[in-house]
């Protein structure tokens, strides 16, 4: 099994933590929720970078990460814990809320 390795920019992540109260560090535990969702972002994708949703479970809520792929690495943009990605998360689980 190969780890799964995270790049971040460190104001992003100090930004994110002011905004949001979610490190990015604590952003990474969604990706290992058995039951995580992906999903494109297509409001911020463009041709040159593709974006994508992370929503998992982290510490009792359902965590919305933004991130994109580059050179093999997973890079953070964004997390927060919002109302639509734990409603997308329920809906691609079959939960009900």
């Amino acid at each position: 099994m190969t780890q799964t390795k995270f790049e971040r920019d460190e104001k992003k992540d100090v930004e994110n933590q002011r905004r949001h109260h979610v490190s990015f560090q604590v952003a990474q535990m969604a990706f290992a929720d058995p039951h995580r969702v992906i999903a494109r972002d297509l409001g911020h994708s463009s041709e040159a970078e593709e974006r994508f949703y992370c929503f998992g479970k982290v510490g009792g809520g359902i965590l919305t990460v933004l991130f994109t792929y580059r050179k093999k690495l997973i890079r953070l943009i964004g997390a927060g814990y919002w109302r639509k990605g734990k409603a997308v998360y329920e809906q691609e689980n079959h939960l009900h809320g």
